[in-house]
Parts: C-alpha cells; structure tokens; sequence
C-alpha cells in the first residue's frame, strides 16, 4: 500500500496535494476520484459512534444517527479487563462499518492530574501503565475490523480551561514517565491509524508545530508510521505544521491555509518532500479506509447492547458494603433519586452519542417485579435544594427497610469545555441524603460521575456502588449487582482523594493566564499520595467483592537481564463466583533521584468459581524498573534491589518479593539531593513547590504567566483576552445570541449543558478558529479586522471590513 500511495502522490499537482492536507467539510477528506481516491468520513466516539445525521452547519452539534453508548472510558477502565475492551472496540467498529464511518476518533488516553479536569470522563487512568493497556485493547479491537481510530489528545492536554492556548510546563521526565508513556504503550503495542495531537502548546510550541513531540519522539523514537490530525481546528501555522510532522488539519477552514501551503512550497519555505510525506500519509489512510466500505453491513444491536451491559458488570465499583448487599429479591426498597429515572450514563460534549436504547433503574426494578416506591428527591436540572421534594423522599424512606438512592455529577457539573471547581456533588443531592438517614439507616447510594467526588456523607450509608457513567444498558447491570445476580469486580482506575487539597496538582491547576505549571513533577496520581503517606478516600485499585480471594505461591524466575516472570496463585474462599484484579507494583530501589514509592508494572484480571484457584503470570522487562534519564536522553535502569509487590490495590499488598539487578553499565543517576530536597521529602500536607526549585528541574526560567498587556491583540488572541475591549464587548454578545438560536430547538427548549460548554470553548477559543463554529474557515481578513478594533486602531478594522 505504502507504493501505491507514493505513486498517487507523484501523479498529483500541487494544488491536490496542499488540499488533501485539509479535510473537505467537518468530517470528510477531500476525493481525488480522477486518482481513485475516494470520500471517506471520519467521526467521533470515543464510547460509541457520533455518526451527524446532516452535513454540518452547527459546529458538530447536529442530532447524530443512533448507535450503542457504551460506557465511558472512566468506567470501562475500572473492569481492568483487556479482552473486553477488544470486544468494544470490535462492536464499534461494527457500527462503523454499517454507517460507513471509516475512522472514530478515539481513545483518548490523556492522563487525569488533577480530578477536576471536566472531560476526565473519556480518559482512563491517572497511571500511565493501565493507559496504555486499556487504550491498545481498544484499538485493536477496532481495528481488527479494518476501521481506523484517532488516539487523543497527543499530549499534556489534561484540562479544558484554556485548553487551545495554554502553554503545559512540564520537567522533561515527568513528560516521559506520565504524560507520553501511555500514548507510547498504544502506539507500540497497537499501531493506531491516525493519532490526534491536541490544541495546548508545550515547552511554548503548539502541539501542531511541536517537531520535538510530532516527529523526533513519536515517529523517531516510538516508530509510529501513521497519520497525524489536528483536534478540531488546532492549527496555528499550517507550513510549519507540515514541516513538524502534521499531515492533516481537521475541520475545513476555508482557502487560507490551503493557499499558505502552496504559497510556502514556491517560495522555497517548505520543502515539497515534507509535503509529500505529509500526502503520503493522508493517501495511505484514504486507500485503507476504502477496502472496508460494504453497502450491505448491518450489525447486531440488541447484542451491542448486551456488551454495553456485561461491560458493566465487570466495570462498576463497590466501594463500601456493611453486610448489607447483595439485597434479597423480595427486600422492601425505597427507590430515590431523579437518577433512578433519569440517569446519567455518559459525558457531555463531542463525545454525546444518541443511544439506539435507553435503560434506566426504574423500569429494570418494575419489569422485573422488585417491590419498591419512588421518590424523585432532587432535580437533575438545578442544585437548588426543594424542601418538598426532599420531604417526599423522607416520608417513603420512613416506611421502606433500604433505601436505593441514585446520586452523582449532573451534566452541568463536568463535559468538555470546562472544568470542576469542587469535589463536591449538588447541595441538593447533599441535603437529600442528610434529611434519609434521620429517618433509615439503611442506605445504599449510586453513583454516577465521570470522575472522583467527595464523601462527607459516606458515614449515612451501609453500601456505596460506583457506577460511573455507564452507558445506555448500565441500569439492568447495577441492579443484577445489587440484588447479587453478578459480582462486583471493578476496581478503581483513579485515586479518590477525601478533600482537593491533597491532591498533588491543588495549587497549580488550572494554571494562570498563559500556562500552567506541573510542578508535582512525577508525583500523579497514588504516586503522590502513596508516597506521602497521604490518608485517601479510596487507594487506586480499590474494589470490594462479595467474595474473598487469597493469594499464595509467589514465584519470581529470571529469563534474561532484566526480563522476568512473576507468577502467583490466586484462590476464591468466598461464598460466590467472582474476579479479582491483581496489581503487580514495582517497589523503587533506593537511588539518589527521587522516586515514587511504587508504580503500576502488571495486572491480570482472573475469574474464579467459588473454591477454584489459578496460578497466573505477569512480564516484566527492562522498562519495568526503568526511569527516564535526562542527562543520557533515554531510559536507565539502575542497579539495585526492587521490590515485587503484589496487590489487590496499591494499599493492599497480599505478597511481596525482590529482584536484584545488576545493569552492568556506568550511567551517572542525576542527584538533586542538595538542591531539590522537596521532590525527596513529600510532607503529609497540600503540596507546594518553590518557583525556583521548580525552574531548576526545569532547568530554563518559567515563561510569562500573563499576556503582556502591551502586546498587540492577534489571531491568537481570544473573546475573553479582549473582553474588555469595545470590539470584543460587541462580540461577545454577537457570540452569546448566536449559541442560542444554535442550541435552541423548534419547541424553544434548550440544551443547557450544551450552551454553557460552548460558551466556555467560545471564549476561550482563538479568533483564528471562530469559522469553525459554522464549519467554514474565517476568512483572515475578518480574524485581522477583529484584531485591529481591539487594538483600538478603528480606520484599520473598519477598512478591512468594508473593503471586502
């Protein structure tokens, strides 16, 4: 194929090239059909697949075709389980194949740094490790049915404030050891057919024109030889994207940078090589898409809904049980909570799918002849707490033994475009559950939520089940849970801190004006937590089960330098069929560079009937004990003795080992000992980092946090930059009017969430990008008129204007 697409590119003039540089509307490529290269689609899904129903006037906010929604990534990755996520991947690509999608545009495999970032539902893990495995299982799947994915958001792009323009100021480690080694992992492991690169800049580049991260570490280093895509309208330079190692901008925007490609070639800017690489991709993507377009391809719904249902099953996370589940079929229950009617089963923004079904806990408990009494207790729509509502939830709650109540995030609290502020779920839900339990103290609460929240009412309840969002047939696999049909094996991807201050990003996320610094380093996640001994809600990798498993027999054998095999045996004792995921923790060495006390190395998944035992083994290698060495550009592992920690979470270590190793080599370990003794000495305490030691890791100054007032306003620019401005005033009501006539349907209802998600991303979106929001470019003189009225230069802007 890689021959064919070099011949088309030769055959092709260079007006064809810069065009297929370019998608040809929101979510085609350009056809050369005189070449044989046809129109392919792209869409998003990360959970599922967000097929429009329409061409795309709306920014991609039209009604989508229905399809499965399976549950997002925060619950999927809880199951833990390789295989299933390939069965996902597989089903979505089936649904592709049917609407004739030829790539979606997922995984995301960004890590979660902080738990407020509002779109950490459609990311994994705060580890790395388990990133990489559950993102390659759902390429594969996907693409063993010959359907591309788009893995995202090519990289430190781990917040939505500000997310198009701040400048991520990350040590060079930290980059290697978190932000880039899942993203290294899939790519490896996987070979995913495009990859995504995100809207941020890092180390002060745009990560469209990052040659460092685009080519001399993602195709030099990892050998990846797909293609590269923008984020929707991520560019910024589009030759020196070209130059950087980006093939394809996404979506359309217009004739310019079409134009600049062309313009830089004849001018002897760009090398027409670069070009041709960049084509060459683009075609090789187009001929592979098109071998797997079928007019007949019908997939099996109600069996995607059944795997919609199982993956949570294995997915949902108990967190607390008093003796009290599983519940008796014939248990006399308080159902309570809007969520029991109306749940919240996915994220907001891009990824919103239209669910081909629809399950809720309601109609499960009803159809299946579970006697209950419902009370609505809050509203889904507003945090304000309604004493009759409350009232009502308190009267049945009275006179029920259990009470089932339904709580969580609303949509409103987290989606793309903006972040959390609190850990906290709505003061209505809150208040609801103080007022239950003075009158039962047999409460069982049910989550749903795309990422941890606090518990300050944890000590009403007998039983707590994270249900995360789980997608349209997530309802019926709660219940089967709760009254013991299934048990419980999900295990927490993500730490769960008991209040924001612990957690290690506190006093730097979001960031300032222009960047954001992360200055924990290394420190994400349990390797914060667990190393200052920090007390937590929930330790990563934390799961109840109704049954009990025992671990014995830990063997370490030794294949070759620094490869090994670690085997153990693992046994059910308890009274039910059940899995357990077990957690291989690579205990660091003692070394002069500071180290997380213990990081994620293995994990098996293992099903065990009541009274059985398997012995199962994990791989380690050289990686497995390595850390990334600035001075020598790459990883080291040091001689040394490394702890072997098997766990059921990272608290709870059933058996341990060592393993010697001898690296035979005189690699010098930087030491930061006398100048960085803050990154050895964690304290039990809201972690706080010196500018200066912090610029020392760095080793460079930190770059402005602010815009430089006398700065002339740009394309760059944004609505809340000039905010203040007479132009940017006007135009942020013409902004605001416009998103609501958008969002507002024919019945004058509007999607609430939607609007305030797309305000948010309007305002802190580059004037550059603005004609995305219809799905056509901005004309540059419009961007340069809009800049020159900020800047208050009125003959200027006004003569842009009308001269056109």
């Amino acid at each position: 194929m890689a021959d064919r697409a070099k011949e088309i590119v030769s055959k092709l003039t260079l007006e064809e090239k810069a065009a297929l540089c370019m998608g040809k509307d929101f979510w085609h490529l350009v056809s050369v059909e005189r070449l044989g290269l046809g129109d392919i689609m792209v869409a998003d899904g990360p959970h599922g697949l967000r097929k429009e129903q329409v061409e795309s006037e709306k920014a991609g906010l039209n009604d989508s075709v229905p399809s499965t929604c399976f549950p997002t990534a925060c619950t999927t990755a809880s199951s833990w389980d390789i295989d299933l996520l390939e069965k996902m991947g597989e089903a979505i690509a089936e649904e592709c194949l049917q609407e004739k999608v030829s790539v979606v545009l997922g995984p995301g495999a960004n890590i979660k740094r902080s738990p407020l970032c509002g779109r950490n539902f459609e990311y994994f893990s705060e580890d790395p490790f388990q990133t990489g495995e559950m993102a390659a299982a759902f390429v594969k799947g996907v693409q063993s049915k010959n359907i591309g994915t788009s893995l995202k958001h090519y990289v430190m792009n781990n917040q939505e404030k500000l997310r198009m323009t701040i400048d991520a100021v990350v040590d060079e480690r930290a980059q290697r050891e978190i932000y880039l080694a899942g993203f290294e992992k899939c790519v490896k492991q996987a070979n995913p057919w495009t990859l995504m690169c995100s809207y941020n800049k890092v180390d002060g580049e745009y990560l469209s024109e990052n040659k460092r991260l685009l080519t001399d570490v993602l195709r030099g280093e990892w050998g990846y030889d797909g293609l590269v895509m923008t984020d929707w309208g991520a560019v910024n330079n589009r030759a020196e994207g070209i130059k950087s190692g980006l093939d394809l901008e996404m979506p359309a925007s217009g004739p310019k940078n079409t134009r600049a490609i062309i313009k830089a070639v004849n001018d002897g800017e760009l090398k027409i090589e670069d070009l041709d690489k960049a084509v060459e991709n683009v075609v090789t993507l187009i001929l592979k898409s098109q071998e797997s377009i079928n007019d007949g391809y019908k997939y099996d719904a109600e069996a995607h809904h059944q795997l919609a249902k199982e993956i949570v099953e294995q997915s949902a996370v108990l967190l607390k049980n008093d003796n009290t589940l599983p519940l008796q079929k014939n248990s006399d229950i308080a159902l309570i909570g809007e969520f029991a009617k109306v749940p919240r089963y996915q994220g907001a923004g891009s990824s919103l799918i239209n669910p081909s079904k629809m399950d809720n806990a309601f109609d499960v408990m009803k159809e299946r002849g579970y006697f209950f009494e419902y009370a609505k207790g809050y509203s889904i729509k507003t945090d304000e707490i309604e004493e009759d509502l409350i009232q009502e939830a308190v009267n049945i709650a009275k006179e029920h033994e259990f009470v089932l109540l339904y709580a969580g995030l609303t949509a409103a609290y987290e989606s793309e475009g903006f972040d959390r502020n609190t850990l906290d779920i709505p003061a209505n839900q809150i208040a609801l559950i103080e007022a239950v339990s003075k009158v039962n103290n047999k409460i069982i609460v049910v989550l749903a939520n795309g990422a941890p929240v606090a518990m300050p009412w944890i000590e009403s309840t007998v039983a707590v089940l994270e249900g995360y969002l789980h997608g349209q047939a997530g309802a019926g696999a709660i219940i089967d849970i709760l009254f013991g049909d299934v048990c419980p094996s999900g295990k927490l991807a993500e730490t769960f801190p008991i209040k924001l201050e612990d957690n290690s990003s506190y006093n730097y996320f979001p960031g300032y004006q222009t960047s954001v610094e992360y200055r924990e380093s290394i420190y994400v996640g349990y390797r914060y937590y667990d190393t200052a001994k920090k007390d937590v809600l929930f330790p990563f990798g934390f799961g109840l089960s109704y049954t009990k498993f025992k671990y014995t027999n830990l063997r370490i054998k030794k294949k070759a330098d620094f490869d090994y095999i670690v085997s153990f045996d693992i046994e059910n004792i308890g009274e039910y069929d059940g899995a357990e995921i077990a957690q291989l923790y690579i205990k660091n060495n003692e070394s002069v560079i500071f180290k997380a006390e213990k990081e994620l190395k293995g994990f098996t998944k293992v099903f065990l009937k009541k009274g059985e035992k398997k012995s199962v083994e994990i791989s380690l290698n050289k990686r497995s004990f390595a850390y990334y060495n600035i001075n020598i550009k790459d990883w080291h592992a040091e001689s040394g003795t490394y702890g072997v920690l098997i766990g059921s979470s990272s608290r709870d270590i059933r058996l341990d080992g060592e393993i010697k190793i001898d690296a035979k080599d005189d690699i010098e370990t930087p030491d930061y000992r006398k100048e960085l003794e803050c990154y050895y000495n964690l304290k039990n305490e809201t972690l706080e980092i010196d500018e200066c030691d912090f610029e020392k890791l760095l080793r460079r100054k930190l770059p402005p946090r602010k815009r430089d007032k006398k700065a002339p306003y740009d394309a760059n620019s944004t609505l809340t930059d000039i905010q203040k401005t007479l132009a940017g005033k006007v135009l942020n009501k013409v902004v605001s009017s416009q998103l609501k006539k958008m969002l507002t349907s024919e019945t004058g209802d509007r999607d609430y969430t939607t609007y305030v998600m797309m305000v948010n991303i309007a305002k802190e979106m580059p004037l550059k990008s603005f004609g995305m929001m219809t799905g056509s470019g901005t004309p540059p003189y419009i961007t340069e008129a809009i800049a020159a009225l900020a800047n208050r230069r009125l003959f200027r802007g006004i003569s842009l204007l009308l001269k056109k």
